[in-house]
């Protein structure tokens, strides 16, 4: 899991992300401790985190959660939900995006202003950018949310 999350941040970040980040030494390392405590400590037992494999090996991850933010009007946040390059348009992703959240969820999460192709990709499956963008790790990011509630008239 996190060597398919260091190889898609690579390839999705790079020039969008400082190359000390996305080639630091133990970038791999620190991404192997996130996963083994995202998946085996008690205060995360209310995140989904799911892999898609193909051919025996993981081409994509992704997790949600309980939002960050008590006062967050999203049941869920997506926190994460990357695939390598090279599986683009294979239908893993929707996949990985359906089997982390409900249809009936309200969710939200974060994206790179600068990655259209993943906001694309969140609006093919009913996310609209809400709330003001904000920096995080030196990137400008963009809040994208799904209501199932809410419907869009003609």
């Amino acid at each position: 899991m996190a060597a398919v999350i260091v190889q898609s941040w690579r390839e999705t970040y790079r020039g969008l992300m400082r190359d000390e980040v996305l080639d630091a030494p133990d970038l791999l390392e620190r991404r192997e401790r996130f996963w083994a405590a995202a998946l085996t400590d008690p205060r995360y037992s209310d995140n989904r985190a799911l892999v898609a494999v193909r051919d025996g090996e993981i081409i994509g991850v992704a997790m949600s959660g309980p939002p960050l933010e008590p006062e967050s009007p999203w049941s869920r946040q997506l926190f994460l939900i990357y695939m390598l390059a090279a599986h683009h348009g294979s239908g893993a992703g929707p996949a990985l995006l359906d089997s982390v959240i409900d249809p009936d969820d309200v969710v939200g999460l974060w994206v790179a202003e600068a990655n259209p192709r993943a906001q694309a990709f969140y609006r093919r499956h009913g996310f609209r950018r809400t709330g003001d963008p904000k920096v995080d790790d030196g990137v400008r990011v963009i809040c994208m949310t799904r209501d199932p509630r809410l419907t869009i008239g003609a």
